[in-house]
């Protein structure tokens, strides 16, 4: 348990050596040491190497990879299958740790955050989307450590895990909730100060601007209406 607890904490820096030529191998690499120490001397040597080769993965998952590989070396398995093992699990990693954190766990966090900042304070707003980001967000790096260490070279079957797929299924929903129910109670409290016909303007450009990148002009796109109303908004305000 102890050596587990020590390479979760090393899984927070797994982006601390992020490089072109190897993504997070050498990061992985540098998680996996705890579990790795009781390994003989000759496998050790091999399996630091291996460890610290290109992989890439979401880095919350990342730990996922490292549990699977030190278990699989402890294992005895052949040199080519941990790297075929590896290589498998940088695309379903990468696409369960997007849909979870930054399509789920993120925006949902960032809704109550803001919702609270508009209800109660900025300061509490803030505190509310720490402490519920930082909480899920360590929770998946310290499951998915344990999933690999447990599943080992079947560790495939942790991603299809009754969990996960609960996860998957009501993440998004939640998240769409969250940052739905917030766009309106941050819109209202913006907009407190400026009077009807203003507000009536600020809906009129939106309502184009939507109306341009989706239908009308979909190459002019919402960044650059954006850019365009704002330093048109900055001339109005000058010439006023």
């Amino acid at each position: 348990m102890r050596t587990l607890f020590r390479t979760w904490l090393r899984t927070l820096v797994v982006q601390a050596s992020w490089n072109y030529d190897r993504m997070i191998g050498v990061g992985s690499a540098y998680a996996s040491i705890p579990l790795l120490r009781g390994l003989p001397k000759e496998r050790h040597r091999e399996a630091m190497a291996r460890a610290a080769q290109f992989f890439n993965a979401h880095p919350y998952m990342a730990g996922m990879e490292v549990g699977a590989v030190a278990r699989a070396e402890y294992e005895g398995l052949p040199d080519e299958q941990i790297r075929r093992m590896r290589h498998a699990l940088i695309g379903p990693l990468g696409s369960v740790g997007d849909r979870l954190i930054w399509a789920g766990v993120l925006p949902a966090a960032v809704g109550v955050g803001l919702t609270v900042t508009v209800l109660a304070s900025p300061l509490a707003g803030v505190l509310c989307f720490l402490v519920l980001y930082n909480l899920a967000h360590f929770a998946v790096r310290g499951w998915a450590l344990r999933a690999g260490w447990r599943g080992g070279h079947s560790v495939a079957r942790e991603l299809t895990a009754r969990g996960v797929q609960i996860g998957l299924k009501l993440l998004g929903p939640i998240a769409a909730f969250s940052v739905g129910l917030a766009l309106p109670v941050v819109a209202d409290w913006l907009a407190s100060d400026f009077q009807t016909r203003l507000r009536f303007s600020i809906a009129s450009i939106a309502v184009l601007g939507v109306a341009l990148s989706r239908w009308i002009v979909p190459s002019f796109g919402g960044l650059r209406f954006g850019l365009v109303a704002a330093a048109f908004g900055l001339l109005a305000g000058w010439l006023w």
